[in-house]
């Protein structure tokens, strides 16, 4: 079994999945055991829609035609900055471009690119998706406390052999979602999530994000100052 260190620095986005079914059990284990992370007054904001079967096909096949069409989404909350700057701007295109390298699309073929773009909401071929949502009274705090249930059951899911992609992009249709899944009008999608076991053959699961040198984020405080 891996360890945590391992479950975490090994961890990727996946782009394509195999068509193997993944056991309602397990799905809900891994659920079960995310639910423990931590929350500020034990408030856990989370709420968890999962998809398999036929109803995962029926919901994806409404959002993907939508894509198909040329149609577009629309953000209930800011994602990325207004405004990009650097950093931010030179790790976004270098994301982009080794990700289209890596699904082997030219730049500048903006079809190819729409195309691989539309896999996010078949959940790129996973056999099972998640819609997460929120209350929205909700403040920023509960925001935060979400995301470590996100990376919860992201880090749990390699413990049995599964992998995953956290899918922002499902936020931009949410007014699909919130008809097709009878997502109340007081709770907001935050993400969706693909779930399965990887393509082994596929060449873009081999893409891997580059990350910052440790002291580009860290600063070790060996003093403070005084007046």
């Amino acid at each position: 079994m891996m360890t945590v260190e391992e479950a975490i620095t090994g961890r990727r986005s996946i782009r394509a999945f195999l068509p193997e079914p993944v056991p309602r059990e397990l799905v809900e284990r891994i659920l079960i055991a995310a639910g423990r992370a931590p929350s500020g007054s034990n408030t856990q904001p989370w709420r968890v829609r999962v998809l398999m079967g036929k109803v995962l096909e029926e919901v994806v096949a409404e959002i993907k035609a939508h894509h198909d069409s040329g149609q577009q989404g629309h953000w209930e909350y800011a994602y990325y900055p207004r405004n990009w700057r650097e950093p931010y701007l030179a790790r976004r295109r270098a994301c982009g471009f080794g990700l289209y390298n890596a699904a082997g699309i030219a730049r500048g073929d903006t079809v190819a690119m729409h195309e691989q773009h539309g896999r996010n909401f078949v959940f790129f071929g996973a056999p099972v998706g998640m819609i997460f949502t929120i209350d929205r009274d909700m403040e920023i705090g509960a925001w935060l406390d979400y995301g470590m249930f996100l990376q919860s059951i992201m880090i749990l899911a390699r413990q049995f052999g599964l992998e995953t992609c956290s899918q922002a992009a499902f936020a931009t249709r949410h007014a699909i979602l919130e008809r097709q899944l009878a997502i109340p009008p007081e709770q907001m999608v935050v993400c969706g999530m693909a779930l399965g076991y990887a393509d082994p053959g596929a060449a873009v699961n081999g893409f891997v994000t580059e990350r910052m040198a440790l002291e580009e984020f860290v600063t070790f405080v060996d003093h403070v100052k005084k007046e």
